[in-house]
């Protein structure tokens, strides 16, 4: 994963989890998008398998904030990876730029 090496390169501690298998719960991710300032659609994976099945970008208008956050926090299938998750940020998605603006 690229992340992870870049992460490493920069000697940047890390404690990585698998959120397929350690799905964040709402709160997290409520977390998430108050330190990342990100709309609540930009935490799901477009180009995933399941979120194409399950036709979210055809629900993505109808379901509530609370029920995008359930359904996140019960498939972690459908966040966008990677998430960092420091003391007062988060970064969704691996973008070199934005995380060489976080840790010159």
């Amino acid at each position: 994963m690229k992340a992870r090496k870049w992460l490493r390169d920069k000697n940047v501690e890390f404690t990585e989890k698998n959120i397929v298998e350690e799905t964040p719960s709402v709160e997290e991710l409520k977390k998430v998008l108050e330190y990342s300032g990100l709309p609540i659609k930009k935490l799901f994976n477009t180009s995933g398998m399941l979120y194409r099945e399950l036709n979210i970008k055809e629900k993505m208008d109808t379901m509530s904030d609370d029920e995008k956050l359930k359904l996140l926090s019960e498939n972690g299938m459908l966040i966008k990876r990677p998430i960092v998750l420091g003391d007062n940020f988060a970064l969704v998605g691996f973008k070199e730029s934005e995380w060489g603006n976080r840790w010159q």
